[in-house]
């Protein structure tokens, strides 16, 4: 019978318990069996079945929101940025928010396009969720001090004010935003959507499993306008590449701009590779390079790195054959270059997109743990090796990752 509702939950909102834990969806059903006084799982199987009121109930329960305002700033950087360049007098930027949680996100959004010069007439936002108590939540808008996180609290001064329970944001905010019902597919279904200039979708696509993430990839496509940014979660960042997606280029943002076809296959785009400086190997963003030796085998070592030209143009060929999809070529090139250049944690990184791709996750985990090995900071490796982590059950390593990653963002002020 739990099997009944964990294809439930899947059908309607495309929940994948694989990737939050059955712990997670027994423990949503035990309260929603308390809340209803109903004893027997087979009997709350049948209210759930005949009552939509009832099932609203338990994605509440499931749905559980993390947020907090201006959460991951460089996203808001990129929106605004990619709103001033796509200014038209007359025609309104459109925003989506999906999903919304309990509002914290686009009202961030608003104040930053109020911060960034825009108007209340330039500019329309729209949020979605698939929880009502979410909603709820949102349209209330009074907030506590969880929703308040970091360093950059600034805007509360501007924007706030007292309310009965905690601050609410002010009436030019609120009005700004259109919340409602749905899930991503509900807005594929409507007629003749407008299309978004910009859509935040972060942290969604990790609930659901491959075919889903596709599906769902199609879809944020076909909402967003030709050159519209998609900003999706550090973990979700290799996903948007599979679909005509291209890189913003803009750390942090994981951002991306529609353009050019679906294509829905094995094809793998990882970030452009950074050219490696000789007797160093490359770090990430305020991390400090570290002096390399040579390569030991049966062991991953920092090795040094002969001819930085040959060395960028070999991981640029490997990034190029994996943009095509030839992900088996992609492989060969890889080792190819580790064969001749030695170890670097780009290379590794590469090589485990390639077996990603190819769905041999084992093999993967282990690339992404040696790019993790010569470059601890590797924001991208620890993304997308918390991801593994977590479809494989390893809910405590992926949380370990993620907070890792959270800690280096937080450290370098994004």
């Amino acid at each position: 019978m739990f099997g009944a509702v964990e294809k439930l939950l899947k059908e309607t909102i495309g929940l994948d318990t694989g990737t939050v834990g059955a712990s997670v969806v027994r423990h949503a059903l035990r309260e929603r069996m308390v809340a209803c006084r109903i004893g027997e799982l087979e009997a709350y199987w049948e209210l759930l079945a005949c009552s939509p009121s009832e099932l609203q109930e338990l994605i509440n329960a499931v749905v559980v929101p993390e947020t907090w305002f201006f959460r991951d700033r460089e996203a808001f950087a990129a929106m605004t940025r990619h709103s001033t360049a796509r200014k038209r007098p007359g025609h309104p930027i459109m925003l989506l928010s999906l999903p919304c949680s309990t509002g914290e996100e686009p009202y961030s959004m608003a104040m930053a396009m109020f911060d960034a010069g825009f108007g209340a007439q330039d500019f329309k936002i729209d949020a979605v969720d698939v929880s009502t108590a979410n909603l709820a939540a949102a349209e209330r808008a009074v907030y506590g001090r969880n929703s308040f996180r970091g360093g950059f609290l600034e805007f509360r001064e501007r924007y706030f004010h007292a309310a009965e329970g905690g601050l609410r944001p002010d009436l030019s905010i609120v009005n700004q935003v259109q919340f409602r019902l749905g899930n991503l597919f509900d807005l594929v279904a409507l007629p003749s959507p407008a299309p978004y200039d910009i859509i935040f979708c972060r942290n969604l696509l990790i609930y659901f499993n491959r075919p889903l993430q596709d599906r769902a990839l199609v879809c944020l496509k076909s909402l967003l306008a030709p050159g519209g940014l998609l900003l999706v979660g550090p973990a979700e960042s290799g996903l948007p590449f599979l679909h005509g997606f291209v890189s913003a280029r803009l750390p942090m943002a994981f951002a991306f701009i529609n353009e050019g076809p679906s294509q829905i296959a094995t094809p793998i785009a990882p970030p452009k590779a950074r050219p490696p400086v000789a007797g160093l190997v490359q770090a990430s963003p305020g991390a400090k390079a570290r002096p390399t030796t040579r390569p030991v085998i049966g062991k991953v070592e920092r090795g040094p790195i002969p001819l930085p030209e040959r060395t960028a143009t070999s991981l640029a060929a490997v990034e190029r054959t994996a943009n095509a999809g030839r992900v088996a070529e992609a492989k060969e090139l890889a080792l190819s270059h580790l064969t001749e250049f030695g170890p670097s944690p780009e290379i590794f990184y590469l090589l485990g997109l390639a077996h990603d791709a190819a769905d041999a996750r084992s093999e993967a985990i282990q690339s992404y743990r040696k790019a993790l090995y010569l470059e601890p900071r590797h924001q991208e490796a620890l993304a997308h090796l918390a991801l593994l982590l977590r479809k494989q059950g390893d809910i405590a390593g992926a949380e370990a990752l993620t907070g890792r990653l959270g800690r280096i963002e937080k450290r370098s002020g994004t």
